[in-house]
């Protein structure tokens, strides 16, 4: 498949421009299937659902191997909905921000038809790449969108591990008040802060909406989805405004 060798090329041209010390995993008991790694990603690549271990919506949380349905915390736990009837969309924004600033997670807002564009086109465009820029280099971050959730992990990881790759961080978005605020709330857990600090965390966010919602953009996310022998990573980097090294 194009698409495997896309990302196989993606890996190896990451590990050879990322010129710095790579960051300490954290063990996780039970964190990984009794199954040898996988040298390759015949098994692991798009085509079918990718079954991402299953996760709890908190930090170092523990993961079972195999497909199990994400469960996030509801949001009538985070915020008391009935109140929430009785406050402005900026009002709600910036409790939102204020209640996650601090607290290890990432929370941010979208409007509402925002959201539907996204969720529009990640049914048909679920895969992404996306650099993330350390020092004087770039590690690849690989993301699947699975409507509610948005996941991603390491490249190399992913690479390695296929199915079994547990994510570093997860976004969540609710729709509960979409329709009265017009307001969509997304909360991110990191799950390996040992992988990602929060301020990469919410810019890895920010940037794969971006992807999705603008339009120059998403000719790059299609492409990598529908015209692989099309698709060019550095075209990635410079809508981002990376360097090509």
């Amino acid at each position: 498949m194009k698409l495997r060798r896309i990302l196989c090329s993606l890996s190896n041209l990451a590990t050879e421009r990322l010129s710095l010390s790579s960051c300490p995993s954290r063990h996780i008991s039970t964190a990984w299937s009794s199954s040898p790694q996988r040298s390759n990603l015949s098994e692991a690549l798009p085509g079918s659902h990718i079954k991402w271990a299953s996760l709890g919506s908190v930090r170092n949380s523990r993961f079972a191997s195999g497909f199990t349905p994400l469960q996030p915390k509801p949001l009538d736990s985070i915020m008391d909905l009935e109140r929430a009837k009785t406050k402005s969309p900026e009002e709600l924004t910036s409790i939102w921000d204020d209640y996650h600033l601090g607290r290890g997670h990432i929370g941010i807002t979208i409007k509402a038809q925002l959201y539907r564009l996204l969720e529009q086109r990640a049914a048909e465009c679920r895969y992404f790449v996306i650099p993330l820029w350390r020092g004087s280099g770039y590690i690849t971050m690989f993301a699947q969108v699975e409507a509610p959730h948005m996941i991603f992990t390491g490249l190399e990881d992913y690479k390695a591990r296929g199915t079994q790759a547990a994510p570093y961080l997860t976004s969540t978005f609710y729709t509960e008040l979409s329709e009265t605020k017009d307001l969509v709330f997304i909360r991110g857990d990191v799950v390996f802060t040992s992988k990602l600090t929060d301020e990469e965390a919410k810019w890895i966010m920010e940037t794969a909406q971006s992807f999705y919602l603008n339009d120059t953009r998403y000719k790059l996310l299609e492409r990598f989805n529908k015209y692989t022998h099309d698709f060019e990573f550095k075209d990635v980097l410079q809508a981002l405004d990376m360097p090509i090294l």
